[in-house]
């Protein structure tokens, strides 16, 4: 009779998760409520200094710069007083507050040990309001993840918390802000996943969820539980011809996302190639913005308002070729002068316009609903998040029978996208600091492996009771007849008489020893050796023995039974470890043809078993 199959491990889940996760999840709780309030506050202090400087007023109400007529002049020298103003703040305040908010969240994740300065808790949002008070045409919802992200980060660093948990508040707080801002709760916890968290795990994932969760339900009471876009219409079923064009649709989206991408990074080249200091470029991409005005007044601002009429296919030409042209300008130039605003609303302007304009070509589904489907391709070429694309247009619309064509529209300008760029607008920032960066998200091959799978079986151990001499002897004898076996060994376990694991000796202590004195000789073997070694258990997953090899400094150990913690079954050392990384690249790179036609063929004339 065959065996059958072995056990896996009892000490091996799914997922790696402790108690400790819960008082993580009810702390991410309450940076949610903080985080949500931190959101209401910029956006309440955008709109006060929209109204300020556009309409000489004193308000909260949310209202777009180019909903009323303005002096030219105002509308060219607002946004370089406004680039003037978050210069002077990056200057002299904080340097981390350039930019739009994700890559320096990125940034502080990856190699800040998710500590953020207190001061940029408050110098973010108000250079984020003050940049898009003024005109700027950049979106709340990257500043507020920096700010709700530095809440959280604040009040992980007031605690006595690892990176990884530091990590997961930081990015709890940053999903409160998405939530608050755009009532999508589900489309900022995958946001968190596909570009700040870098892991899908209970430990990360729970504490988010809880912060969006709650900030969803705030939100409700503060500013409205209504999506921030609702659908004029439910888009029919397509047929066959529609799905087409919404391949076509993504294809373009994602054409129109390389571009942009590609904008932005010559723009940044561009301003670092300029004669002067850095505090002066906000002021320049300031005035690219008010030329820009000049000629697309609503093309100024975040644009919600211009958003909502796209998608609700009632937009006129002009106002989709000026915001098509105009806001794709000078949203990518201005960004690259280490501004401060955020890139999700202009992406979703741009992508809304794309999609007025084919609908003028395509035929008629639902109104807004090319405009709805563009908007999803764009976001998923620009950010390379192509779930995050379609969870936040059916957030933002409620359209939710619009499931299908946005996720094929997305998925085809994330292929595009990824095809053409090596990286996003998010992560060529973090690039260019000199951190590579991936977002590629598969099963570790150390953790699909065991020690008992790659050990070494056959080993050269010595008895601990034997005179020195002996197992030098021994060694040197070994060493002359299979040099490239003694290569491979380089530890040896020291048993007693039952067998059983009481030391290690190296191969350089053997060594040592065979140059000694002949009295150092007559010592028994196990005084030259580590007596308490470290081991690895024949069920513990490749990944498992490499955090110990690195935690002890170590490149090899014996393998010993978990039952049976002093007998020694194996050997195992780093270049056991790569086994599993061999196996994966086999996997990856060798192709094979595992079935033939004749096969197939042959077994479809095999008459079928009564």
């Amino acid at each position: 009779m065959q065996p059958g199959p072995t056990r896996a491990p009892d000490h091996l889940g799914d997922f790696t998760v402790s108690a400790r996760t819960i008082p993580i999840v009810l702390l991410a709780a309450g940076i949610g409520v903080i985080g949500t309030y931190v959101a209401v506050a910029l956006l309440d202090l955008i709109a006060l200094i929209t109204n300020l400087v556009f309409f000489q007023r004193v308000s909260l109400v949310a209202v777009a710069p180019g909903s009323a007529p303005h002096s030219p002049w105002l509308i060219l020298l607002a946004p370089i007083a406004g680039g003037l103003v978050v210069g002077a703040m990056a200057r002299f305040g904080s340097e981390a507050i350039r930019g739009h908010g994700m890559p320096e969240a990125i940034d502080t994740i990856l190699r800040g040990g998710s500590k953020v300065r207190p001061r940029i808790a408050i110098l973010k949002p108000v250079s984020a309001a003050i940049s898009i008070g003024s005109g700027g045409p950049f979106g709340a919802e990257g500043p507020i993840i920096m700010t709700g992200g530095a809440f959280g980060s604040i009040c992980a660093q007031l605690l006595e918390l690892t990176a990884d948990e530091r990590k997961t508040l930081l990015v709890a707080g940053a999903a409160a802000g998405m939530t608050a801002t755009f009532n999508a709760p589900f489309a900022s916890i995958l946001l968190a996943i596909e570009l700040l968290l870098f892991e899908w795990r209970p430990r990360s994932f729970l504490p988010v969820t809880a912060a969006a969760a709650v900030a969803a339900i705030l939100r409700a009471h503060v500013l409205g539980a209504d999506p921030l876009f609702p659908a004029a219409a439910l888009a029919p079923a397509l047929d066959s011809f529609g799905y087409l064009l919404c391949v076509v649709a993504g294809c373009t989206g994602g054409v129109l996302a390389v571009v942009a991408t590609r904008l932005v990074y010559f723009s940044e080249d561009t301003f670092k190639r300029l004669p002067f200091h850095w505090a002066w470029w906000p002021a320049i991409g300031g005035a690219i913005i008010g030329l820009g005005g000049l000629v697309e007044p609503r093309a100024l601002g975040v644009g919600y308002d211009v958003i909502a009429e796209f998608l609700s296919g009632h937009a006129a030409l002009s106002l989709i070729v000026g915001i098509l042209v105009v806001k794709t300008l000078i949203w990518s130039l201005s960004l690259g002068s280490g501004t401060s605003g955020g890139v999700l609303a202009p992406i979703f302007m741009i992508g809304a316009a794309l999609g007025a304009l084919e609908a003028r070509v395509f035929p008629p589904v639902a109104p807004g609903f090319w405009s709805l489907i563009s908007l999803a391709a764009v976001m998923g070429g620009v950010m390379r998040s192509p779930l995050t694309g379609v969870i936040f247009a059916l957030e933002l619309t409620h359209d939710w029978t619009a499931l299908l064509p946005l996720t094929i529209a997305s998925a085809s300008a994330y292929g595009l996208s990824a095809l053409t760029l090596k990286r996003s607008v998010l992560t060529e920032k973090v690039a260019r600091k000199g951190f590579h960066l991936t977002r590629e998200y598969s099963v570790d091959p150390l953790e699909t492996l065991l020690v008992a799978d790659v050990m070494t079986r056959e080993f050269t151990s010595f008895s601990a009771k034997a005179p020195l001499a002996d197992a030098v002897a021994t060694f040197v004898a070994q060493h002359g007849d299979s040099r490239e076996q003694q290569r491979s060994e380089r530890l040896y376990p020291v048993l007693d008489e039952d067998e059983r694991l009481v030391g290690v000796v190296t191969r350089s202590d053997l060594f040592r020893a065979a140059l000694a004195e002949s009295a150092t000789l007559e010592r028994a073997v196990l005084h030259l050796g580590l007596t308490a070694p470290e081991v690895c258990f024949a069920d513990m997953t490749l990944r498992e023995a490499a955090h110990l090899f690195a935690e002890r400094g170590i490149s090899r150990a014996p393998v010993v039974s978990r039952a049976d913690p002093q007998r020694v079954v194996g050997m195992v050392s780093l270049v056991d470890l790569l086994e599993g990384r061999l196996r994966d690249l086999h996997e990856e790179r060798i192709s094979e043809r595992v079935l033939d036609l004749r096969d197939l063929l042959r077994l479809r004339r095999r008459p079928l078993p009564d």
